[in-house]
């Protein structure tokens, strides 16, 4: 079978799935997932078997250590995929949620209700746990996973597949058989052809760094979800309270410094830099960051600080560096960031509500914070449960996606005989 005929049969069954989904009920979905959660966990040494194959594959291609530990599936790993499923059979069904209702003059009686968005691919890098995530998240909102992970894990990624699949049809009758599927080559010319299937396909998901979400939109021809750069940014307004300045930026930027919602660029108002920013900067420093400032900043640090370049406002370091800017007030700051940023997440410190409130209404971001780190910026943190991933698009989903933002809906119309006239 050719690699087109080969993708178009898995579209096809996966699309077959998705139609028979809505006949599985909340309590069906739940059952399933705390099955499948049981089938990973009993069936650890099965998993870490393949897991060592993917593990080897990564060492031949030179695979960095911080990638192998992506890659590695410990028994840790493994019991919080199982438990990931179940906390996700304990959420509420995003499904069948009445958004609106209505009942027109002509006595047409409509509901806006909720519904699965259908077939949804995922594609990522290295981590199989994502494996379990995604087609549990995917499952409980009734969507159908196709999964296309890095060709380092794909023995890792076919086997929790698989056994989810087996564990979902010994549950229920009604389960699909192709609800979850995974691309079963690693050849590249798999995913623009995938991708090309219209007619079966409605949703890419690409988890990863830039270069493989540019690379996915700008081959796919289904709607893609996606976030190219964190580039977070971290407002110090002149209104201020230095305690919670140092601890929002220092827990923006340390907590965990190689995530989209890390802080990458520090800016603060000209009028308090001189007494405030060599104490924002101890504290940074005292973690290991590398400051990388405008000429203001360094009058005011030393010259021994680092210099920034042009580059260095739009760089998405995912490190322990950081750039540093004084500006003219809330105007200089929300030039800077609707210039500079990528439309994730912006934080202001001030005791000034109207300046944060304004901040919060001009700031062009999916999501923007007060008085808080923007690592807050996740679907957890959220209270959603789970997240999937986080969108910087303008339509459709926005900000970190979890259940609710992986359904559609559609409208629902009763009448009694009812024409128009």
């Amino acid at each position: 079978m050719s690699l087109p005929e080969q993708m178009t049969a898995l579209a096809r069954d996966a699309k077959t799935a998705a139609l028979q989904m809505p006949r599985l009920n909340t309590g069906e979905k739940n059952a399933c997932l705390c099955a499948m959660a049981d089938a990973l966990e009993g069936n650890a040494s099965i998993i870490h078997e393949a897991n060592a194959k993917d593990m080897e594959t990564g060492r031949s291609m030179d695979l960095s250590q911080a990638m192998l530990d992506r890659l590695h599936l410990d028994e840790e790993r493994i019991t919080d995929m199982a438990r990931g499923l179940r906390n996700v059979a304990e959420l509420p069904d995003p499904v069948g949620r009445i958004l609106d209702e209505r009942v027109r003059p002509s006595g047409l009686h409509l509901r806006k209700v909720t519904t699965p968005i259908g077939v949804v691919v995922m594609i990522y890098e290295s981590r199989p746990n994502v494996t379990a995530d995604a087609a549990g998240l995917c499952f409980k909102s009734g969507n159908v996973t196709i999964l296309r992970g890095g060709k380092e894990a794909l023995n890792s990624n076919r086997i929790i597949a698989r056994l989810m699949v087996e564990a979902g049809r010994k549950t229920s009758e009604l389960f699909p058989e192709h609800a979850i599927q995974v691309v079963p080559t690693t050849d590249r010319a798999a995913i623009p052809e995938l991708l090309s299937l219209t007619d079966y396909v409605d949703l890419c998901i690409p988890r990863g760094g830039e270069g493989l979400i540019r690379a996915v939109a700008e081959c796919s021809r289904v709607p893609v979800i996606k976030h190219y750069k964190g580039i977070c940014s971290v407002y110090i307004d002149a209104d201020a309270d230095a305690e919670k300045a140092v601890a929002v930026v220092v827990n923006s930027k340390t907590q965990r410094p190689g995530v989209c919602n890390a802080m990458e660029t520090l800016l603060i108002d000209k009028s308090i830099a001189p007494s405030l920013l060599p104490q924002i900067a101890g504290a940074l420093r005292d973690k290991g960051v590398e400051l990388r400032a405008d000429e203001a900043v360094q009058e005011i640090l030393g010259s021994d600080t680092k210099a920034a370049t042009n580059e260095d406002w739009d760089t998405e370091y995912l490190d322990l560096i950081c750039a540093v800017r004084v500006v003219k007030g809330i105007d200089g700051a929300l030039d800077h960031i609707n210039r500079h940023g990528s439309g994730h997440t912006e934080s202001i410190v001030t005791e000034n509500e109207s300046t944060a409130r304004r901040f919060q209404n001009e700031v062009d971001a999916s999501t923007v914070f007060w008085n808080a780190s923007t690592r807050f910026s996740d679907g957890g943190e959220f209270g959603m449960g789970a997240e999937i991933g986080i969108s910087t698009d303008k339509i459709g989903a926005r900000g970190p996606m979890g259940l609710a933002e992986l359904t559609t809906y559609k409208w629902l119309g009763e009448g009694d005989g009812l024409i128009r006239t």
